[in-house]
């Protein structure tokens, strides 16, 4: 299912969540359809077929009309905990006798919010109604009474016979009974369904396909006995019954609403589902909620803020029953309770709930609000990113939920498919292996490029795109070899290609994979055309001699087959089966005679694996008149059965499917994506674990695996598990383990014995056999060093601590067999532990389930946020089972964008989707909420302080109209413009530093211990705000001795602090400027100004003197010197200790991200202006394209991709892109030793009890960065903290010294930048810190200044040359994108 594309005038309104079946009829019909376990539907029959009360074609999404929108909205509404909290305070205020505050000091701001609400869900529902009317009032042809009669399609009921014509939607799901075309044929597209753009074709049973007139259709009265109706939109069973006999009926017989009939004149076709019984709205039900952990753990601190309001109410109560009877009772003759008060208890009592209503606005209704204005404005920039718009398909990102930006920020398992996510689904045929020889030359990318061969003069049917570079495979052709025309006819006939011939000799290849396409393209070019096929034949042109073969039988292709075959007639009479499929199901079905052509086959398979490519093994088998006829007898048997008839399908293909010749292989290259190795080098160095679960073969994902340099060849080892029993699966896991530790030991003793000690042990660093490296077959043997001999039962796991020791950058490559058994419940702790301590993770052979299995297992134990991304509906388990979801919108449709959270085009986005996106929402959130909860404990602590001065009588000290405008109009812009503008360092600094993004991963910005500090400021902010002006106004006068210790103008004191102070202090939180935040928070004060006055003006209180109490207040107060000072004491002592603790802090302490500000500001006064922009500076890296991937020493099996669906062949039967980038990707770099980022991971893992992630320690750039550059130490580094990381001190390594603790302030950063960068730069040979490279000028070729990065400066400034020179673990390369170049 997914989205046309001209929503929402057709189609939008049918994906919508189907809350319309709370509507009464279709309530009914739904839950009919649930207990429905058949369905019978009469042709012509609408008496018969009514009594079953099958729905009716009527498509009702909207939720609401005029008379219920009201009720059935506020009843919604009111279901969310938040609003029914402040119905009930509402409830409270309209008691006088606990109420202290006015009704409308409530009933404002939640009318706002649900009035908010109301207007949003309105304009959904009224795009609902807008588009069912226009989708039920459609006009179709129903043949009623034998005749066409034009009606609406919500007036199309079950057993009509509809006539469809060329490009019109299919009204409802269809039989299809006959057509225009010959054998009862029609096209049809199905990209409303599933995405795919590729007509399909669709064939009426036999005995319908005659019935081509409407008389003989008005006659027509079979019976359907199908399925009751499901979701299942690939599969349908069913038999009809007419004259007596039975006729079975599959899904090649259907057709669905939603599809789209093409290139047929018109067909006709009976009713079998309708309206909400159809698979298309059986498909569109309501996607599972996902909640971010900030949302979860708001709720936990509402709880808890509301229990210490319930906590502060009952002190306050208490205090009142205390006073009541000590000093109240003084007060009774002329002050006496109200009638309903007869004691101090009760008076104590409605004290408390009046103290719950003047208390409530620590909890404000505003946050819920806000909260989602915010989302909603991430959700917009991630719309409007330029840099994520793809040109080539003119594609944007898009945010498809407005709940999950912030978690985007604190992702740290990526689980991501690979066939059309890393890979670009577009396939080319590369090379081939034809009896035993092997045809296609590798080309060199530095190399001369081979002659790109021309067969136009050879064939002028050729594809002029197609690209092939052997000409002794042509050759071959030309001089009539026996077994190339073979493998070339094998390929033109054993597909279930659509043709489609525009004109002579133009022909269009509709493909069910981008496979099947290239190899039939292949053919094609190589003399074996195929022009055309009928359900019968198949059309060929064979070296310019047209060919027609009798297709007597498809045995098509699906995922546990792995292999397709077609059995033909040719002209001879001669019967051949023809099979391709994937080499290892295929190859054990070969006759014993081809054993060493099978072997040299399969050595040609490895060395075409070493491209990663993807491969197929094409045999042959001859068939005499007996076997096909007893064969085709059993086939027929087996394909009318109604029970099991799959099953019983398959073990017929089995049976023929034996004794096969070989006549070679395909090798097919599916190029990488653009900047998929740069991005996962970069989510790397952020400390995201990527794992690949793909469907195809291990050696394939391995070489994917190496391309995208998720692998690499200086990785400490890499582990292959293919374990076929639960007890193997587990001593491979715990060999694994066992390995890293021994290995992790020996790296951190960093002894040359150690490293022998390696060799001994008959492996080198790169986890392969010594003295094997750089032979081929050498690696394959290294790998699989660890499934040698099998030791003695290894020892239980161990601790989690161990695990978390562990150094060195490891792999582990499990097939889907063996996650099988992984998956278990009693196997899950083995396989999260020896998995999740490597860098990387690729799983072969997987299921869509076994993905979905896969995250849920890291979510069950590792209690980390997990992303899923990938672009085919095997994908969609996936994507909903992670916290995020995103899809590509690719070659296999948008199955997986219609499941997903978020989509763009290429994966490549995805660093920027995380690193700059996710980062600054999670930072924006963060930011919002702490001064959220500050700035409403601030305003309402005011209230408790000042209960112990005013009897506890529930008096409030504020003017009730400032209570009411305090969150909604004077503070409530401010906030909004930072949680929807703030960020903290510029886009291109969080791409070049992703060690910026850890502190989302370990939740620093925002948690228990950040809520508790913000409210601690809070509340000694309440105390300052209370206290100060009541100090000084209790003895002080105006110019007239008049003394200023009234309520009043201590109410408007205090007021005016507030505001002045959070406005302030939101001023001093704003980390990035716009004019945006100008005008809201320096408005925002004058507003207060404005509307306090004109509050307190006479004219109000002569209109409404019962609701203006102060006036002439705000003028009389305001006008005082002392009330001025006394608010800018109390500004003062509020904001005076945030500046020093804050000053302090960045220049003992400064974060990654101050530091990169400091470094950023150096750069802006160092350097001549580049006229380059931010966004052009991102754009430009990586852009220059070198060609494919060259050829990787080794051997891996590469395998064909079974990710697509199920061919079309019993329905035709019955009718390597790679850049290299200049980031300074090793800048990012981090040491081994603990700083307290590291302390924070492991306690947090080890809160979990599982081993937490490797990537914690040092992540190398990739080896492939070009250009050389020095080696670095894995010495600590500012570049290598976390944003949250502060710069630790650095203690001399001398032995005979005390150790002596140095800090440098980031003002002495910024000093010695100025002064030391003559000095530092050139001087880059010691290997602890980053060492300045030269790099070319910007205005020619040569050499320009050197560069200097902010390792340099740390150099000089922290002497870190002593300590580079104590380190003894070597780190990985660095290379800068960015450098700051000195004249």
């Amino acid at each position: 299912m997914t989205v046309p594309k001209d929503i929402p005038e057709k189609w939008f309104s049918l994906f919508l969540p189907l809350q319309s079946k709370k509507k009464k009829g279709l309530v009914a019909k739904a839950k009919k359809s649930r207990t429905e376990e058949e369905r019978r539907v009469r042709a012509n029959d609408r008496e018969y077929n009514d009594k079953f009360q099958y729905a009716s074609n009527c498509i009702m999404t909207s939720k609401y009309n005029i008379i219920t929108f009201l009720p059935v909205n506020l009843f919604e509404q009111f279901q969310e905990v938040a609003n029914t909290y402040f119905l009930f305070l509402l409830i409270l205020q309209l008691i006088p006798q606990i109420s202290s505050l006015s009704w409308f000091t409530t009933i404002v701001p939640l009318a706002l919010v649900l009035s908010i609400t109301a207007v949003k869900d309105a304009t959904d529902d009224y795009f609902r109604h807008k588009s069912d009317n226009q989708v039920n009032n459609r006009q179709s042809q129903v043949l009623i009474r034998g005749s066409l009669q034009n009606e609406k399609w919500m007036n199309v009921r079950v057993g009509d016979i509809i006539k469809l014509e060329n490009n019109q939607f299919v009204a409802a799901d269809l039989l299809l009974l006959s057509s225009s075309e010959p054998h009862g044929l029609c096209y049809i597209e199905t990209a409303e369904l599933d995405g795919e753009t590729n007509m399909k074709v669709r064939q009426s049973v036999s005995v319908t396909s005659e019935l081509g007139n409407q008389n003989n259709l008005a006659s027509f009265n079979g019976e359907v006995v199908c399925e009751p109706p499901n979701n299942k939109l690939d599969r349908f069973c069913g038999t009809l019954y007419w004259r007596d006999k039975k006729y079975t009926l599959t899904n090649q017989n259907m057709l669905l609403r939603g599809c789209v009939l093409r290139n047929t004149e018109a067909c006709y076709g009976l009713v079998i589902f309708a309206g909400p019984d159809t698979k298309l709205m059986q498909n569109s039900g309501r996607t599972k909620f996902k909640r971010t952990s900030i949302d979860r753990l708001m709720n936990t601190l509402v709880l808890w803020i509301f229990g210490f309001l319930v906590c502060m109410g009952v002190i306050l109560a208490v205090g009142n029953a205390v006073w009541e009877r000590e000093v109240g009772t003084l007060f009774q003759s002329y002050l006496p309770w109200d009638p309903p008060v007869d004691n101090f208890l009760f008076s104590a009592f409605l004290s408390f709930w009046s103290y719950v209503i003047i208390l409530n606005t620590v909890v404000p209704i505003s946050l819920y609000v806000s909260v989602e204005v915010i989302r909603l404005g991430h959700s917009y920039f991630i719309n409007w990113d330029q840099q994520m718009f793809c040109s080539q398909c003119n594609t944007a990102a898009e945010a498809r939920t407005t709940t999950l930006n912030e978690e985007l920020g604190q992702v740290e398992y990526i689980f991501s498919d690979k066939t059309g996510t890393l890979t670009q689904n577009i396939m080319s045929f590369n090379k081939c292996s034809i009896n035993g020889q092997t045809y296609g030359e590798g080309t060199d990318p530095l190399g001369p490029q081979p002659k790109r061969l021309d067969f136009t003069p050879f064939n002028p049917l050729a594809d002029p795109d197609f690209c092939f570079y052997d000409d002794t495979l042509l050759v071959s052709v030309k001089v009539g070899d026996s077994h190339t025309h073979e493998f070339f006819r094998l390929l033109s006939l054993c597909h279930t290609v659509m043709s489609e011939e525009k004109s002579e000799g133009e022909l269009v290849y509709k493909a069910q994979s981008p496979d099947e396409g290239a190899l039939v393209t292949a053919a094609r070019n190589f003399g074996f055309v195929f022009r055309s096929r009928t359900p019968g034949t198949i059309t060929t042109t064979e070296m310019g001699r047209p060919v027609t073969y009798t297709l007597l039988a498809i045995l098509d292709f699906n995922n546990i087959r792995k292999r397709m075959s077609v059995i033909v007639r040719n002209p001879e009479g001669r019967i051949r089966l023809y099979c391709k499929g994937a080499d290892m199901v295929l190859l054990e079905r070969l006759n014993p005679c081809n054993q060493e052509l099978m072997n040299i086959t399969s050595d040609h398979l490895n060395e075409y694996a070493v491209d990663g490519l993807r491969t197929l093994a094409l045999a042959y088998r001859d068939l005499s008149e007996d076997d096909w006829e007893m064969w085709s007898e059993s086939y027929r048997c087996a394909e009318k059965a109604t029970n099991c008839r799959e099953d019983r399908l398959a073990a017929t293909y089995e049976e023929i499917e034996q004794d096969m010749m070989l006549l070679g292989a395909t090798a097919i290259e599916d190029k990488l994506q653009e900047g998929v190795p740069e991005t996962i080098a970069v989510l790397s160095l952020a400390n995201i674990k990527i794992w690949v679960l793909t469907g195809d073969k291990q050696e394939t994902a391995v070489n994917i695996g190496y391309s995208c340099k998720m692998l690499t060849d200086d990785m400490t080892e890499v582990f292959i598990i293919s374990g076929h029993t639960v007890q193997s699966v587990r001593q491979e896991l715990r060999r694994a383990r066992e390995r890293m530790i021994q290995l992790s030991r020996t790296r951190e003793g960093g002894k040359e014995e150690g490293m022998e000690g390696w060799g001994e042990a008959c492996f080198t660093g790169n986890g392969f056999k010594e003295g094997q490296e750089g032979d081929g077959t050498g690696r394959e043997e290294g790998v699989k060093q660890l499934q040698c001999p099998t030791p003695p039962a290894p020892a239980p796991p161990p601790p989690s601590d161990l695990m978390d020791s562990i150094s060195g950058e490891f792999a582990i490559v499990i097939n889907g067999h063996s996650l099988a058994h992984a998956l278990e419940a009693d196997m899950e702790t083995e396989f999260v532990l020896t998995a999740c301590a490597c860098k990387a993770v690729i799983c072969c052979r997987v299921t869509p389930l076994q993905k979905a299995q896969v995250v849920e297992l890291i979510k069950k134990h590792k209690k980390a946020v997990t992303l899923a991304i990938g672009d085919g509906a095997n994908d969609v388990s996936m994507i909903k089972s992670a916290h995020i979801g995103v899809g590509i919108s690719g070659q296999e449709g948008i199955q997986a964008v219609l499941a997903s959270d978020y989509s763009f085009s290429q994966f490549r986005f995805l660093q920027r989707l995380l690193l700059v996106h996710g980062r600054w929402s999670y930072l924006r959130m963060c930011r919002f909420l702490c001064y959220f909860f500050y700035k409403n404990f601030a305003f309402t602590m005011v209230h408790f302080w000042f209960g112990f001065f005013c009897g506890f009588s529930a008096q409030t000290v504020y003017d009730q109209y400032f209570i009411t405008l305090y969150n909604i109009v004077y503070t409530s812009l401010p906030v909004l413009a930072m949680g929807i503008f703030d960020q903290d360092v510029p886009d291109q600094r969080s791409l070049e530093y992703p060690k910026l993004y850890e502190p989302g991963q370990l939740n620093l910005l925002f948690n228990k211990r950040e809520f508790f500090i913000c409210i601690a400021q809070g509340i000694y902010t309440s105390v300052v705000l209370f206290f100060v002006p009541c100090a000084v106004l209790s003895d002080a006068t105006q110019s007239t001795g008049v003394p200023l210790a009234d309520y009043q103008t201590f109410a408007v004191t205090t007021a005016t602090a507030l505001v002045i102070v959070v406005s302030v202090q939101i001023a001093l939180d704003t980390g990035f400027w716009t004019v945006i935040n100008h005008v809201f928070v320096w408005g925002s004060l004058g507003c207060y100004f404005a509307i306090m006055i004109a509050l307190h003006s006479q004219t109000l209180f002569r209109i409404f003197p019962n609701q203006f109490h102060f006036v002439g207040r705000a003028q009389s107060t305001l006008l005082q010197p002392v009330v001025w000072l006394t608010i800018a004491l109390a500004t003062a002592i509020c904001i005076v200790p945030v500046l020093a603790f804050r000053f302090l802090k960045v220049d003992l302490k400064p974060q990654l991200s101050d530091t990169v500000r400091y470094t950023q500001l150096v750069r802006q006064k160092k350097r001549k202006p580049v006229g380059r922009g931010v966004g052009d500076t991102w754009r430009g890296v990586g852009s220059v394209s070198e060609g494919r991937l060259g050829a990787r020493r080794g051997s891996r099996r590469s395998g064909y991709a079974f990710a697509h669906q199920e061919g079309f062949g019993e329905l035709i039967t019955s009718g390597k892109n790679m850049r290299l980038s200049s980031l300074a990707l090793a800048t990012f770099a981090s040491r081994h030793s603990s700083n307290w980022i590291d302390t924070l991971r492991r306690k947090k893992h080890t809160h979990t009890h599982t081993p937490p992630s490797a990537s914690g320690e040092c992540s190398p750039a990739p080896s492939t960065i070009s250009g050389s550059v020095p080696p670095l130490s894995n010495s600590s580094s500012v570049l290598g903290g976390s944003q949250d990381t502060p710069m630790e001190e650095e203690k001399g390594p001398s032995p005979g010294q005390n150790t002596q603790t140095v800090l440098r302030s980031s003002t002495q950063t910024t000093a010695a930048l100025a002064s030391d960068t003559e000095a530092a730069a050139p001087q880059g040979s010691c290997a602890g810190v980053l060492t300045p490279t030269a790099v070319r000028s910007h205005g020619g070729d040569s050499l320009g200044g050197w560069t200097i990065t902010l390792g340099t400066v740390q150099e000089a400034l922290f002497s870190w040359k002593a300590r580079a020179t104590a380190s003894n673990s070597p780190g990985p390369a660095s290379d800068s994108k960015e450098n700051s170049q000195i004249e």
